[in-house]
Order: structure tokens, then sequence, then C-alpha cells
């Protein structure tokens, strides 16, 4: 049976941020999961989590100006000391978090910059960042993400994460395989988790089109959470998709689809 981890980004997003953890815990989560922590203080959010029973099972490294439009600067050659600074700063989060697992977001390619040198300062950012990751007790993930929804996005496909994995050579360092960015930019879902399923250190969801919630769209999620199931994925799922109405309305999907 799957485990699926709320993501409080997408989730719940009618009240502040604080308030999902309560409102999670209520919708029958046991986990979450969110972008960032860092407009936060570390022991406030943990007590969320302790107050409500929650495990957290992701959040991202910090990923440049969000609000400006950067989705992540791991593969910018002029951002490395930022880069390698944010590392750090997850880190810190991560360890008063409780949480395992922190991902890596490359980001778009900038203009001007040779794919040998994206490639170049990509690996040489993930092998800093697995190592220091490492020392702490923490696994490194790297997400590709449709180019339809994120154009130049750098890392967009399960082959060339895994391709670039082989390159970093860290064994705490995984793929984070999320199914509606893999539908939309090379489908071949079960064939590829089944393959890379060793790669795959965590699962995110949401159907297509749209980004909505499983059942909404084109994707055969009972067939998939069966097949998860089958090749012996024991991860987590996160739950990263736009509701239609309000989360709790849209939530039946969890019983529905899973029996």
């Amino acid at each position: 049976m799957p485990r699926f981890a709320a993501n409080l980004t997408m989730l719940f997003t009618e009240v502040p941020f604080p308030d999902r953890f309560e409102r999670a815990a209520k919708a029958g989560f046991k986990a979450v999961e969110f972008l960032f922590p860092y407009a936060y203080n570390a022991k406030e959010i943990k007590q969320r989590l302790d107050d409500n029973g929650l495990s957290l099972v992701l959040h991202n490294l910090p990923a440049g100006d969000w609000e400006r439009g950067e989705r992540g600067i791991a593969c910018h050659p002029d951002r490395v000391d930022e880069f390698r600074a944010g590392v750090g700063h997850g880190i810190d989060y991560a360890q008063t978090l409780g949480v395992g697992q922190l991902n890596c977001l490359a980001g778009k390619a900038p203009d001007g910059v040779s794919e040998a040198v994206l490639l170049q300062t990509f690996v040489s950012n993930l092998r800093f960042a697995a190592a220091a990751l490492k020392r702490a007790g923490l696994k490194l993930l790297i997400e590709p993400i449709n180019t339809f929804d994120i154009p130049g996005f750098y890392l967009n496909r399960t082959t060339q994460a895994v391709d670039i994995l082989e390159e970093v050579g860290a064994d705490n360092a995984f793929v984070q395989y999320d199914i509606y960015h893999a539908q939309r930019m090379e489908g071949e879902l079960a064939a590829t988790l089944q393959k890379y399923l060793p790669r795959i250190g965590h699962i995110q969801l949401a159907d297509n089109p749209g980004r909505n919630e499983p059942g909404t769209g084109e994707i055969n999620y009972p067939f998939l959470f069966a097949h998860l199931d089958r090749i012996g994925y024991e991860g987590w799922i996160g739950c990263e998709y736009k509701p239609r109405t309000t989360t709790e309305d849209g939530l039946g999907w969890r019983q529905r689809l899973t029996q």
C-alpha cells in the first residue's frame, strides 16, 4: 500500500503555512513535505510537526530567488559560492527538522552558457552537496522537471538524471521521480520506474493535464500504485498537486485509487 505525504506548498493553501500541518494530520496524513522552510524558524516548524504527529520526508535546498522566477541555481557557473553556502543552510534546517533527504533543483539553463559548462557546474556542485549531506547522514535528490511548465529547466529527463548521478559517483545521491513531470516529458512511467527503481529515492505525483489530483486526468494511477507495490518501492509518495477545489474535497482519490 502506498504511503502518501502531503505537499504543504500545494495543499491546504487556503490557510497560512504554519496551520497546514494540523490540516494535513486531520486529513489522515502521517507525513508532509514542502518546497522550502527558510522563511520560518526551524524550531517552530519542528514543533508543528511534533504537535501533529507528522514526519517530514522532504524539502529543497535553497534555490535562488523564487519570487523573481528562479527555480534553482545548481547549474549556474556564476552562482557556485551562493549554491554551496545554501547547502550548509539546508543541512542546518534538515538536522533540526529531522528530515532525511534534501532535493537539489538544477535551475533554468542561463543564456550564453555552453552545455559542457552547465554539466561541469552541476556535477561539481552535486559532488560538493552529496559529500556535505553524507557527513550529515542525509540523502541528496535531483529532480527532472518538465520544460512545458518551466521552459529552459536544465534537468528534464530521467535518463539525463541517472547519467549525471553516474558522473557524480555519490552513493547517497538519487533521483526524485515526479510522475507528472515524467509523463509530460517522456511517458513510459511503469517501465522507467521499474528500470531505475534502485536510483529513485522519492516519488511525487499529480495528474495530467492540469496538475490536479490523481484520477482527474490521463494517468492510470490504480495501475501505477499497484505497480509500485509489485516492484518493491517502499518510500513515500509526495502529493504535489493543485486541488481542483479544496484539498479535503479532493482527497477521496486515496481510497478510491488504491483498492
